[in-house]
């Protein structure tokens, strides 16, 4: 922590270190005009006597004027109010001194009144320095009784001087005190405010931003606060517009129905034209709170997909244990066909019912694979790559793996430059494999080969892409809108989980896997990457990159 500069207020309790600083500068005011009127009374009036005249009446002209100037220059006094305040006492104790001495008479109530600048300078300055002045102001008062009293009254004014001297030193701690606990008072009651402040914006951020639609409703049927999701399901209504009755008939007429009878009805209702249906939920503000309702609306198609989500969820559970267990009876079909297969006594028919078999036994196991690598879900390991040559290692490799026959299939990188990307090398390798299977399988024309490119390029803000693309016929904009949902698909022997995994495995590498439709024919499935993170010195370096 930081301690504030010298002579300078702080942040904290400037409204009331102006409040005292002013009630300072008012009083020494006040006290310049009874210096005054004291020092200019009539001399019919015979009191108080004054030892010297022109002594008196210059001290109270003097510090008349200083107390003007004081006041008139309070709130520039802010900048510097230690200083200030430390001057202003300086000036407060000599014209006091000056004024016991010139006044003798009114020595009692000059001392007084100086208690007071004293005590309210106190509030402001830090206590060491409150009392140097207090100090001060003792050695002023007994200096004058030493030396300027006569000597028949010499120890009843010293003892004056030493009681009024206590008191300085009493009033001056005992007002640093109450004035740091005030300031640290305010301090907390601000922090307070303010917490309170934000907590309420937070509380109303989260209710406004809810899914569900929250209502508040008087018992005069009138809408005092709704939220956006709520605003949506009564479809748009004006800013005007508050009365539940004329905006919801039949939200109002539930309300009504339960306030009444204490029973809920919980069948889905359409409160406007074009949104969602609701089903209305109601609670008092206060358990002894009729005049205020809250409404509650849930969007029952927000409840459809939490459902849909949740079955999901559980079908991939349940498929993951089924899946385990046809692995080991499927296993032993495709052994007994390939064993079948291998018989010199089979004739043409049979052949081709063993071959059915085998490849219905390989379409099943691959359905496994992919029910069984959705539930396994494994961490990714990030790491750096050198996409342009990981593309082409990926192309060369799929390329000695599997027969093409008389279709392409092309790595591309559209500059020079090496494109480095973060991401996981084998389930990268999981995608592309998909996408490629899928362009090599789908992506032609009738009676034309397949043409599949992977192509690597660097976007906006260099940002890394990976693209497959391929000239066949393209994706119908319906089936695009569908293509990466779990079990979706429009071949006959699809198992509609390739896309599915494809963009799970990017998500997981903090990437994002999209379709976009090839102008004059094809597909495109592009997949953008997470550029390495680099700092200011490796910036000026060249980054190692694996290229597998």
């Amino acid at each position: 922590m930081s301690s504030a500069p010298p002579f300078t207020a702080t942040r904290a309790g400037t409204a009331t270190i102006r409040h005292e600083l002013t009630f300072l500068n008012t009083f020494r005011l006040v006290q310049a005009l009874v210096y005054s009127a004291l020092a200019f009374s009539p001399g019919w009036m015979g009191w108080p006597e004054l030892a010297t005249p022109v002594l008196a009446r210059g001290v109270a002209a003097g510090y008349l004027v200083f107390a003007l100037v004081a006041l008139l220059f309070n709130r520039r006094s802010m900048v510097y109010v230690n200083m200030a305040v430390s001057v202003t006492l300086t000036v407060d104790i000599i014209a006091a001194v000056l004024a016991i001495a010139a006044m003798h008479d009114a020595r009692i109530g000059i001392t007084m009144m100086l208690a007071v600048n004293l005590s309210a300078g106190a509030l402001i300055l830090p206590l060491r320095l409150s009392s140097f002045f207090a100090a001060l102001a003792t050695l002023g008062i007994l200096g004058h009784t030493f030396f300027g009293t006569p000597n028949n009254s010499g120890d009843r004014d010293l003892l004056e001087a030493a009681l009024f001297g206590l008191a300085y030193f009493a009033s001056t701690t005992l007002c640093h005190v109450l004035g740091r606990q005030l300031r640290a008072t305010e301090a907390l009651a601000e922090q307070r405010s303010t917490d309170l402040a934000n907590l309420s914006q937070i509380n109303e951020l989260i209710i406004r931003r809810m899914k569900t639609g929250v209502l508040l409703v008087d018992d005069a049927n009138r809408i005092h606060q709704i939220n956006e999701s709520a605003w949506m399901l009564l479809g748009n209504p004006g800013a005007d517009q508050r009365d539940l009755g004329q905006l919801a008939p039949e939200l109002s007429r539930r309300l009504y129905h339960w306030m009444t009878s204490g029973k809920l009805d919980e069948t889905a209702t359409q409160l406007a034209d074009g949104v969602p249906e609701v089903v209305p939920r109601f609670t008092r503000l206060a358990p002894n709170d009729d005049s205020h309702v809250l409404i509650f609306l849930d969007d029952t198609s927000l409840l459809s997909r939490r459902a849909e989500e949740l079955t999901l969820s559980s079908l991939g559970r349940l498929s993951a244990s089924i899946a385990h267990e046809i692995r080991n009876p499927l296993a032993a079909i495709r052994y007994s066909a390939q064993l079948l297969a291998e018989s010199q006594s089979m004739d043409a028919t049979d052949q081709r019912m063993v071959e059915i078999i085998n490849n219905h036994c390989i379409r099943l196991n691959e359905i496994i694979e992919n029910i069984l690598q959705l539930s396994r879900r494994e961490r990714s390991r990030p790491e750096t790559l050198d996409l342009g040559h990981w593309a082409q290692a990926f192309v060369e490799e799929y390329s000695q793996g599997n027969d093409l026959g008389i279709d392409s299939l092309r790595a591309i990188a559209s500059s020079g430059a090496p494109v480095a990307a973060v991401a996981d090398p084998q389930q990268l390798q999981q995608v592309l494999w998909n996408l490629v299977q899928n362009a090599l399988r789908y992506g032609r024309l009738p009676g034309e080969p397949a043409r599949v490119m992977v192509v690597t390029r660097q976007g906006e803000h260099g940002v890394p892409i990976l693209e497959v693309i391929d000239r066949g016929p393209g994706i119908a904009p319906k089936v695009a809108a569908q293509i990466f949902e779990p079990f979706y698909t429009t071949h006959e022997y699809g198992t509609g989980l390739g896309l599915y995994l494809a963009r799970q495995m990017s998500e997981a590498n903090q990437a994002a896997l999209e379709y976009v439709r090839v102008a004059g024919g094809g597909s495109c499935f592009r997949l953008v990457l997470t550029p390495p993170a680099r700092s200011p010195a490796e910036a000026t370096e060249p980054a190692q990159i694996a290229t597998r």
